[in-house]
């Protein structure tokens, strides 16, 4: 017969430790973003199909014909916002009109815990996608430049941005409206952001259209990685800004119901 201390069973209520929330909720996000079939096609399929076919067709005129060259930054700029923007907003929308946040929002978890843990699923995600997208590349004869580090503050901060932006969408519309809105803004985002053909043939609007998220993304990794350049410092300070800005603002009126 097994003996028990006195106060071995006892309750012991209360909150877990914020690392050991952190760990669990983000192993939770990142289970529920791979089972998700629409979520793969657009994070992981959708990217390296448009990087093949723009490599190998030759219907988008490009700077210097390095069209893996100049094709390459710009598809992982596009996986970066698919992942942490579109595809997260839809998610937090839907997560919220079938009750799943509010169900959460009466457990001890934080909503700050909440929102790093889908931020750190999404890196996750977004470093096996960097992981094909460059082996699709190096297939293609692609020939990267440039530090590495440069690339990982990049695309660190890209995801920060549009992480922020999708965690606002998602956290403040219903579930089919997000749905409408983030791939209106995915679609928009994708012509206007460098991604598809140089912002220079756009005349005027090129100055404002840098300063979007994708456009400085992808215009920050071609600056490193087609043609080697030190860390491209007005882009950093462009995306920084953009995470700052849409994280804050995401943390103080993002709603559980």
């Amino acid at each position: 017969m097994t003996a028990w201390t006195s106060g071995a069973l006892a309750p012991r209520p209360g909150a877990a430790p914020t690392a050991r929330m952190l760990r669990a909720q983000t192993a939770a996000e990142l289970t529920l973003m791979l089972r998700n079939g629409e979520q793969v096609l657009l994070t992981l399929v959708i990217p390296l199909g448009l990087l093949v076919v723009l490599t190998l067709v030759d219907f988008v005129t490009v700077p210097g014909g390095d069209r893996v060259g100049f094709f390459v930054p710009g598809v992982i700029a596009l996986a970066v916002m698919s992942t942490a923007f579109t595809g997260q907003a839809i998610a937090v929308g839907f997560e919220r009109q079938y009750g799943v946040l509010k169900r959460l929002g009466g457990t001890p978890l934080p909503r700050s815990v909440l929102l790093s843990a889908k931020t750190l699923a999404v890196l996750a995600v977004e470093l096996v996608q960097l992981a094909l997208i460059v082996g699709v590349g190096l297939l293609l004869g692609w020939d990267p430049q440039g530090s590495w580090l440069a690339v990982l503050a990049l695309v660190a901060l890209g995801t920060a941005a549009f992480s922020g932006l999708g965690l606002l969408l998602g956290g403040t519309l219903r579930g089919l409206t997000t749905l409408a809105a983030a791939n209106l803004i995915w679609f928009v985002l994708l012509v206007l952001g460098g991604v598809l053909f140089p912002l220079s043939k756009l005349g005027g609007a090129e100055p404002v259209l840098q300063l979007l998220p994708t456009a400085a993304l992808s215009h920050g990794l071609r600056t490193v990685l087609q043609h080697g350049d030190a860390v491209p410092v007005r882009d950093l300070v462009a995306l920084a800004v953009w995470a700052v800005a849409s994280l804050a603002m995401a943390s103080r009126v993002f709603r559980w119901e």
